[in-house]
């Protein structure tokens, strides 16, 4: 039953709503902030007032001015009005904070810190902690936080996502919950969706988080284990999330303590996820693998594509668009096995079935400059949902040589899963998770259902003035360009910047293709190395007046498009085109550089005088600079100035003068920050005046070229118009040839008959309603599959995510453990494994005459070799018996030191209390243990397995003795033993499951739940893995101490 909606206007001291969300894992989305208590140095205000019921009633009731009677109904408007009481106190602390110097300031975190120490906890602190923050970012970067980014934050420390639109400044809202989160000292994450984001924010908002004293790091691609290292153990980290998988994954396969990066034994605290349903689900489909190679039979690869080539479409295959499958015909199997030579294509011993339909799927599914590119030689996949280049990743399970094969590449060696993980159970290992997006309310119920985190819409600054006008159907893919070509050009007249959306590399080109026949100017933005090296480039520009960008999804995150330009990077451009000629004779290079974005169409931004001499002085010194020294490379000379940009943002502009008054070479960065300074004045005064000219024409105008798998991507693209209360507008235009509708196999013969009836020519748009609800139900249909895909995918991995857990935490308690606990763990393995051989070999239900003790024996035997043989030289099935029935004849047995009667003596190596303890709890174990059946015998059974354990481990224990050994070499080869055991068979088993996965759905032909099969099957491998690892851990062991000489062959397990 739902808990009850509890509505009051009455009460003066609480909120219109009280409203709580139960989760067993995440905290409550609402905090109380009826009574805040906030002390400074000098002073202290009270934020809790008395008021008559009757002015508090009026007080209450005159707050619904002005708010829509819809509102009233919506669950997100109650919960956005009681975090105005969060706002309240923060603006009601605000000026006694703003009273405060810097260092008072600053001296805030310390106080926070022992406040928190002294058990307030962070509630206490909020008001006045998100206050502090806001005054920081004010004084570093000349930004405060306005009150809608006061709740952004609030949300995000509540553990939930924050629906922010586009300009909104959501990374401006992250300093809050971050700073907030640092305080307890046990780090934050803040996660983009790539390095750029990562490092800009770093560097940018790292400056508010300095100046409160906190520590900053940065994961980017390529850093050393030591760097890394260092900076997951600041305050607060800012990294990308395949970045943090990655490091998690590879932490989990490092061979000692060193190696691991992240703080463990407890990585995660906190994280903030930018562009959270970037990462959560349209990722989610696609699961972080660390691979290994297994270079066999790559000579398959392209003899299959060869094949391949030979097939028919409908004759030899069939093909399903939605789920990326391929089904031979029977006229195809013939012919592939008449060409192959074979007379089984699935021939265990001559398998050439997934090399085939590897082939087959390359060929219908993996287009280039769709899907992937070709670069150096190399297929570099292109994220279909951000229209970004993806070096480090390849497609698994031989798509990625099948598709090498068909473009004619080099075949890279077959990868075999080392460790993988989704982001989905990645971002739950997080005790406190939350997000910030601007498109998530489509998807909350999955939010909701997969991570317990609520979402949560911000209301604006200010009021959305974006028109969004009809979608406009075509039946044909040529009619529908032909009206993007033709807007487009109509919007270049007006002077009105466009932005079109395409869905890839292909349809981005050919509209390019379109627009240079009308010769109208324009910028394109895609996967293409001289297109993305140019992106902040050509974004910067993509709000300029007669402005024209063709761009990929690329566009459609992380960049803010600025009417009338972005003036730091016109400024940026302008000193690199000045200055560079003088700097560098080296020419740029297009594939990592890009190629010059067009200017034409835009207006030429004046400089004025200063800046001019500024520039020219900088020349001069960048001629002498040369002349007294060799030429620079052309990335020096760009970074160059790119440093002397961020450092012209923290020096003072008269100390920069006065440094300047010598003309030295030593001073050519100091020239060029004075340099950016004046011009980016210029720019700015530039940039205002031409934005105001855009917005009286109506402001940026997106075009989408179709409609993509879901309506919050298409959201994405329409937040590009209308930032921060501007004016703009967004049109959709879709074919029913749009690959979309093939996908789903929609049936559009009817619209096209309907559309030729209304406009008499195929090429020709409607807007008709009924035209457009079809639309947007298959949408909503596609939206449905994949989230049934993703929940599949969910499920399937949350029976791998408890296994991973297990073998991760116990990795981690083997590589981070002392001795003593390194030394338990290797004895509770000697335990175990001869638990297995009397559970395999005894019955407590029937008497030792009926046990299987000769096999015991052996099997007992068989694990320490010749140490344990020696020992049970002479011991044959019937002494064991014999000492069995006498011990059923004893009331009672010592336990420590155990010994049966006529059998051997456990050598003497439980010395000292610590072994002492450790075999009486052993013993205890053993006695509490409900693993075995109950039965007459079970007491019998028992003693045996004590006996036997203390067997092994005893003679263990003496053989390591003798071997001379210090104890810190000894426990760096236990270690080393058990890691790379455990890491041996954890890699088959990821195998078995990956292929597990595949197998059980064709049980559901015989009405079974491939779920249910999965987690059994999968349980059955887990339970088999552990017991193999136990064993070669306890056998690898005995055999090195009792022959050390072959270490090497030992280690290579």
């Amino acid at each position: 039953m739902a808990p009850p909606l509890h509505l009051s206007v009455l009460s003066p001291s609480f909120s219109p709503i009280t409203l709580l969300f139960t989760s067993s894992r995440k905290p409550s989305c609402l905090h109380s902030h009826t009574c805040a208590s906030v002390s400074s140095s000098s002073s202290s205000i009270s934020l809790t007032s008395h008021k008559p019921v009757a002015a508090s009633l009026k007080e209450k009731l005159g707050s619904f001015k002005g708010v829509k009677w819809g509102d009233l109904w919506s669950l997100n408007s109650w919960v956005v009005r009681d975090y105005y009481r969060l706002v309240d106190s923060v603006n009601a602390v605000e000026p006694i904070v703003r009273r405060l110097s810097d260092e008072q300031l600053r001296s805030k975190t310390a106080e926070f810190r022992q406040r928190l120490s002294q058990g307030e906890t962070l509630s206490d602190i909020q008001a006045e902690a998100f206050a502090v923050v806001r005054e920081a970012a004010r004084r570093t970067l000349g930004m405060r936080h306005f009150d809608v980014q006061i709740i952004g934050g609030a949300v995000l420390h509540d553990g939930c996502i924050a629906e922010m639109k586009t300009g909104e400044g959501k990374t401006l809202v992250s300093t809050l919950a971050a700073y907030l989160n640092a305080l307890s000292g046990n780090g934050v994450h803040v996660v983009t969706v790539n390095d750029y984001l990562a490092q800009r924010d770093a560097e940018w908002m790292g400056r508010v988080h300095r100046f409160l004293g906190l520590s900053i790091g940065l994961i980017q691609r390529g850093m050393s284990a030591d760097e890394r290292r260092s900076n997951y153990g600041c305050d607060i980290t800012y990294t990308n999330n395949s970045e943090l998988g990655f490091d998690y994954l590879r932490d989990n396969l490092s061979g000692n303590k060193g190696q691991l990066v992240m703080r463990w034994p407890n990585p995660f605290h906190f994280a903030i996820v930018d562009e959270v349903d970037s990462v959560l689900i349209d990722e989610g489909r696609n699961p972080l693998l660390i691979s290994g190679e297994a270079s066999k039979d790559a000579a398959r690869y392209p003899v299959a594509a060869k094949v391949a080539e030979l097939l028919v479409r409908g004759i030899h295959y069939e093909v399903e668009l939605k789920d990326n499958s391929v089904n031979l015909t029977e006229e195809g199997v013939a012919l592939a096995e008449m060409v192959l030579e074979t007379n089984d294509l699935w021939d265990e011993n001559d398998p050439w079935a997934r090399f085939l339909m590897n082939a087959l799927k390359a060929k219908e599914f993996y287009r280039r400059d769709v899907q992937y590119i070709v670069r150096n030689g190399k297929a570099l996949i292109i994220n279909e949902l951000t229209g970004r280049v993806e070096e480090k990743r390849r497609w698994s399970e031989g798509i990625h040589q099948a598709v090498e094969a068909k473009e004619g590449l080099q075949i890279q060696a077959d990868s075999v899963v080392v460790a993988q993980i989704t982001y989905q159970s990645l971002f739950k290992l997080y005790p406190k998770l939350s997000g910030m997006t601007g498109t998530a309310k489509t998807e909350e119920k999955e939010f909701l259902k997969m991570f317990q985190m609520p979402v949560i819409e911000v209301p604006t600054n200010l009021r959305n003035i974006r028109i969004d006008l009809p979608i406009q159907a075509f039946a044909t893919a040529r009619g529908k360009w032909e009206y993007v070509r033709e807007e487009v050009e109509l919007m270049f007249r007006l002077g009105r910047p466009v932005l079109v959306g395409t869905t890839s590399v292909e349809n981005s080109e050919y509209l390019s293709e379109l627009l240079k026949d009308r010769k109208v100017p324009h910028n394109v933005l895609n996967a293409r190395p001289k297109y993305a090296a140019r992106e902040a480039e050509i974004i910067a520009q993509a709000g300029r007046k007669f402005a024209i960008t063709i761009s990929t999804n690329m566009a459609g995150r992380g960049t803010d498009i600025i009417l009338g330009g972005n003036p730091k990077m016109l400024a940026k451009d302008i000193l690199e085109e000045k200055l560079l000629p003088f700097m560098t004779e080296e020419a740029p290079n297009v594939e990592i550089d890009g190629e010059q974005i067009s200017q034409k169409g835009l207006s030429k931004i004046e400089i004025g005088p200063s800046s001019f001499a500024l520039l020219a002085k900088a020349v001069c010194i960048a001629k002498f600079a040369r002349k007294s020294k060799e030429d620079w490379p052309y990335q020096k000379a760009k970074l160059l100035i790119q440093e002397s940009i961020e450092r012209s943002q923290s020096i003072d502009i008269e100390d920069l003068e006065k440094r300047l008054s010598e003309e030295s070479e030593l001073f050519l960065g100091d020239a060029i920050s004075l340099a950016y300074v004046s011009v980016l004045q210029d720019c700015e005064a530039h940039c205002l005046d031409e934005g105001a000219e855009v917005k009286r024409l109506g402001g940026l105008h997106v075009i989408g070229t179709s409609l993509h798998e879901s309506r919050r991507i298409d959201n994405q693209l329409r937040g590009r118009a209308g930032r921060q209360g501007d004016p703009g507008s967004t049109r959709f235009m879709v074919s029913l040839q749009d690959e979309m509708f093939q996908k789903f196999n929609f049936d559009t013969e009817w619209a096209v008959r309907l559309i030729s009836r209304i406009t008499n020519d195929e090429d020709i748009p409607i807007e008709g309603h009924t035209i457009v609800k079809q639309l947007l139900a298959l949408q909503i249909n596609a939206e449905k599959y994949y989230f049934g895909i993703r929940k599949s995918l969910v499920e399937f991995d949350e029976v791998l995510e408890v296994q991973r857990k297990h073998v991760y935490n116990l990795r981690q308690l083997i590589l981070t453990g002392d001795s003593e606990s390194c030394c338990e763990h290797l004895f509770r393995y000697m335990q175990e494994v001869v638990d297995e051989i009397v559970f395999g070999n005894v019955d407590p239900l029937k008497s030792p005459r009926h046990w299987s003790l000769g096999k015991l024996l052996d099997d007992f035997v068989g694990i320490g070799g010749n140490i344990l043989a020696e020992a049970f030289a002479e011991i044959k099935e019937e002494d064991m018996l014999s000492s069995l029935e006498q011990i059923n004849q004893l009331g009672s047995i010592v336990a420590d030191p155990l010994s049966l009667p006529d059998l051997p003596l456990p050598p003497k190596t439980f010395r000292g209390i610590r072994r002492k303890q450790s075999s009486l709890k052993r013993w205890l174990n053993i006695c509490a243990d409900d693993s075995m059946k109950n039965g007459r015998f079970r007491k019998i059974a028992n003693i045996l397995r004590k006996y036997l354990g203390d067997f092994l481990i005893a003679s263990y224990l003496q053989v390591v003795e003798d071997s001379g050994y210090d104890n810190t070499y000894i426990q760096e080869v236990e270690k080393e033993v058990m890691v790379k055991s455990l890491d041996c068979f954890w890699r088959d088993h990821l195998i078995n499951m990956n292929r597990l996965s595949s197998a059980v759905n064709v049980r559901s032909f015989g009405h079974r739940n491939p779920l249910e099969e999965y987690k059994i099957d999968g349980c059955r491998f887990f339970i088999s893995m552990l017991s193999a690892t136990r064993r070669l851990t306890v056998e690898s062991l005995l055999q090195y101490w009792s022959s050390p000489v072959n270490s090497e062959e030992l280690f290579s397990i």
